[in-house]
C-alpha cells in the first residue's frame, strides 16, 4: 500500500491495528478491574487499610521488574509466544481471587499478573507504533491510548463496585478477559514487520530514550498523587469523584488527540506545552482545595488534557530517537517510568503532604513539572 493510498484509509481498518485494540483492551480491563478493588476487597476481608495497599505495590513492583526482561524474551522466542504467555500470565490466574481475600494469597495472585501486565505494556506499545506507516506512527499511539483510557473510565469504577457490592467472584472472573485475546495474536503476530533486538542496541536505545521517559516519569508521579490523595483530602467523595471523572476523560481525549498533531507539526513545541498545561492545572487543583470546588474540577480538566498529552507525546519522541532497531527495548524504559512514577507519587507525595499539607504540596510538585521543561526539549531532539 502506497503512502498515499494509506493516508486515505482509516487506521481503524488495518487489520493489526484492529487486533492490537482488541487485545489492549480486553488486557487493560483486566488490569483496571483490580487496579482499586482489590484493596477494598482486602479490607472487606478483615485486612487494615495501611495493608492492603500491598496488594497494589507487589503488582506494581513485579511488572516493572519484568519489563526489563521484555526485550530480551522477545529477541529469544518472538512476538507471538511472548504476547500469548503474557495475555495468559495477565488473565488466567484472575479466577483464583474468589479463593481467598487475604493479603497474601491476593499479592500471590497479583505478582503472577503483574509479570503479564509486563508483558502486555512493552509489546503493545511497540505494536502501536508498528502497526501503522511511520507518517501516521503519533495517531496510531493515540488509538492505542484510547484502548487504554476507556477501560480506566470503565472498569476502575466497576471494579470497586462489583467488590462494595459483595460480588467478589464476578470480578475475579471478569479479569480473566485478556484470555480471550489469545485468538488476536496470530493475526497480529503476521500483519506487523516485528523487529526484537537485545544487547547493545537495546542499551543504546535506552539511552535515547532515557530524556522522554524522564519527563513521563515527573508527569505520573504528579498523576499518582492526584489519583491516591484527592480523595483522601475530600472524603466525602462527590469532589474528589468528580474530579478524577474529568481528569480521565481530558486525558483520555488529549492522548488520542495529541498524536494525530504530533504527526502534523512535530514533538517540539508540543511535548513543552503539555507539560506546562499539566502543571498550571496541578496549581489549580491545589489552589481550589483552598477556595472553590469549581476551580479543582477546572484544575483537573486542565491537568488531566496535560498528562494525556504528555503520555503520548513522550512515547513517541522515545521511539523516534531510539530508532526502528530500538523500540521494544525504547518501550520497555517508557513503561517503567510510567509506572515507577506512578507508584512514588503514592507513596512518596503523602510523606510530603503530611507534613505541609495538599494543597502546597500539589504546589511543589507543579513546580518540579516546570523545572522539567529543558528535559522535555531535549526530548524532542534527535538523539
Amino acid at each position: 500500500m502506497s503512502r498515499g493510498t494509506t493516508d486515505r484509509v482509516s487506521l481503524w481498518r488495518l487489520p493489526a491495528m484492529r487486533a492490537l485494540v482488541g487485545a489492549t483492551t480486553l488486557g487493560f480491563a483486566s488490569y483496571c478491574l483490580t487496579l482499586a478493588s482489590l484493596p477494598a476487597y482486602a479490607v472487606a476481608g478483615g485486612a487494615s487499610a495501611d495493608t492492603a495497599g500491598v496488594v497494589t505495590a507487589v503488582f506494581l513492583a513485579v511488572t516493572i521488574a519484568v519489563q526489563s526482561v521484555v526485550p530480551a524474551l522477545t529477541a529469544r522466542f518472538g512476538l507471538g509466544p511472548v504476547l500469548a504467555a503474557g495475555l495468559l500470565a495477565l488473565g488466567a490466574p484472575s479466577p483464583l481471587y474468589a479463593l481467598g481475600d487475604g493479603v497474601p494469597w491476593l499479592s500471590a495472585v497479583s505478582a503472577v499478573r503483574g509479570a503479564g501486565f509486563a508483558v502486555l505494556t512493552v509489546l503493545g506499545a511497540v505494536l502501536a507504533a508498528q502497526a501503522a506507516p511511520p507518517e501516521r506512527r503519533g495517531e496510531s499511539i493515540g488509538l492505542y491510548g484510547l484502548a487504554i483510557a476507556v477501560p480506566n473510565l470503565v472498569a476502575v469504577p466497576a471494579g470497586v463496585a462489583l467488590v462494595l457490592d459483595g460480588h467478589p467472584g464476578w470480578l475475579a472472573w471478569l479479569a480473566a478477559s485478556p484470555v480471550l485475546a489469545l485468538p488476536l495474536v496470530p493475526g497480529l503476530a503476521r500483519s506487523v514487520h516485528w523487529e526484537g533486538g537485545a544487547g547493545t542496541s537495546s542499551r543504546a536505545a535506552a539511552r535515547a530514550a532515557l530524556a522522554p521517559s524522564a519527563v513521563l516519569l515527573l508527569v505520573t508521579l504528579a498523576g499518582g498523587g492526584v489519583v491516591t490523595f484527592l480523595p483522601i483530602e475530600r472524603p466525602d467523595g462527590v469532589l474528589a469523584t468528580a474530579a478524577l471523572l474529568v481528569f480521565g476523560v481530558t486525558g483520555a481525549l488529549t492522548r488520542w488527540r495529541a498524536g494525530l498533531l504530533a504527526d502534523r507539526v512535530g514533538t517540539g513545541r508540543l511535548l513543552p506545552a503539555a507539560l506546562v498545561a499539566g502543571a498550571l492545572g496541578l496549581a489549580a487543583v491545589a489552589l481550589g482545595l483552598v477556595t472553590g470546588d469549581a476551580v479543582v474540577l477546572a484544575g483537573a480538566a486542565l491537568f488531566g488534557a496535560g498528562y494525556g498529552a504528555v503520555q503520548n507525546l513522550t512515547l513517541v519522541t522515545a521511539f523516534a530517537r531510539a530508532g526502528e532497531g530500538g523500540s521494544t527495548a525504547a518501550s520497555a524504559l517508557w513503561n517503567a517510568s510510567f509506572d515507577a512514577g506512578t507508584a512514588i507519587g503514592a507513596l512518596v507525595l503523602g510523606l510530603v503532604a503530611a507534613g505541609v499539607g495538599l494543597p502546597w504540596t500539589y504546589v511543589l510538585v507543579a513546580g518540579v513539572l516546570l523545572a522539567g521543561l529543558p528535559v522535555a526539549r531535549t526530548a524532542t531532539r534527535a538523539a
